[in-house]
């Protein structure tokens, strides 16, 4: 029991997500059939819903889930002729060992408010500069000034704040140049990681990946918010961060967070995702899958001009809709 647990501990949390389901497909507490959502799994361990979709897309490698036409993940290999099972997964008593619920739930406790800390400053850096201050950010979720102060320190090392020189935590503004300075980034780092990586990609899961494009593409769900950030971020784990460097991979990671932060808040403000973003990709995924190694390097560089571009014509429609009519308590908008 002690080496499980001492196991278990230097799992990350996808991977014992992944451990998790298998062993209850294996066992049959998830049927044949039946509909696997993130977001219900998520709930069930308490975690975020990332290391449910990242679990998720290695059972779908092992065969042990599959698409369909609907939201999610069919228990079953591909090609399983079962009806959609809806049943909530939530009645079905899905068996967690105390070592893997343990080390769930062994988070600091920076790292459990800090995905609504995030999500708040990303809801109005668009809007212009914000002062986060420390007390009430501390006071607002009941946490130390230690506490507070590991969440910011994260939040900049993403590039989503920063200290001015009286410092004080700055929040924005995020404007056109600060976009185009990450895409000049995101050009010089992700297409010679798909380079570097490609002989090192999963040809099951890039084939996986393929056919959600596909379908994705076929249904017209783009514009769907859920579905381009689910399809994205398994688009580069599998494309571009297949990559044997990680120093490579942690720059590209850092490099995305406000991207897909500026994505996020773009599509909850209503703007609506572009079909071409899921073409461009599927195109990629086609030509890593035939081997076509530079093609899809040149692809990736024609795709990210692109996505540039779409960025910058939405935010200047975000340029003339009001501020955030509400916003976190511990944010303070800066007047120039």
């Amino acid at each position: 029991m002690k080496e499980d647990q001492a196991a278990s501990s230097t799992q990350r949390r996808y991977e014992i997500a992944e451990d998790v389901l298998r062993s209850n497909i294996e066992t049959g507490t998830l049927p044949p059939g039946l509909v696997l959502l993130e977001g219900p799994i998520a709930d069930i361990l308490q975690t975020s819903r990332a290391p449910v979709q990242r679990a998720l897309q290695t059972l779908e490698a092992e065969g042990l889930v599959h698409r369909f036409s609907g939201r999610g993940f069919l228990v079953g290999p591909p090609g399983t002729a079962s009806e959609p099972n809806r049943t909530d997964i939530k009645s079905l008593g899905l068996v967690v060992p105390r070592h893997a619920d343990e080390a769930l739930q062994s988070r600091s406790s920076w790292e459990r408010i800090y995905n609504t800390v995030e999500a708040d400053v990303a809801g109005c850096v668009v809007f212009g500069r914000y002062r986060i201050i420390e007390i009430e950010l501390a006071n607002h979720f009941n946490v130390s000034r230690t506490v507070v102060r590991d969440v910011l320190t994260r939040l900049r090392e993403r590039g989503l704040v920063r200290k001015n020189q009286s410092s004080h935590w700055i929040a924005g503004p995020l404007t056109a140049q600060t976009v185009k300075d990450h895409f000049v980034l995101r050009k010089m780092l992700e297409p010679p990681a798909i380079r570097l990586g490609a002989g090192a990609i999963d040809p099951r899961r890039l084939d996986a990946l393929l056919q959600h494009l596909r379908a994705t593409e076929a249904t017209s769900n783009a514009g769907s918010l859920s579905e381009i950030e689910t399809i994205q971020s398994e688009f580069i784990e599998c494309c571009v961060l297949a990559a044997p460097n990680d120093r490579l991979k942690d720059l590209v990671r850092n490099n995305l967070m406000p991207v897909l932060a500026t994505d996020r808040l773009l599509r909850r403000l209503g703007l609506p995702g572009d079909p071409a973003i899921i073409t461009e990709l599927r195109l990629i995924t086609e030509l890593l899958l035939r081997g076509a190694t530079e093609a899809a390097v040149s692809m990736m560089e024609t795709h990210l001009e692109a996505s540039l571009n779409r960025t910058i014509a939405q935010m200047k429609i975000v340029a003339i809709v009001p501020g955030p009519s509400v916003t976190a308590a511990y944010l303070t908008p800066v007047l120039d």
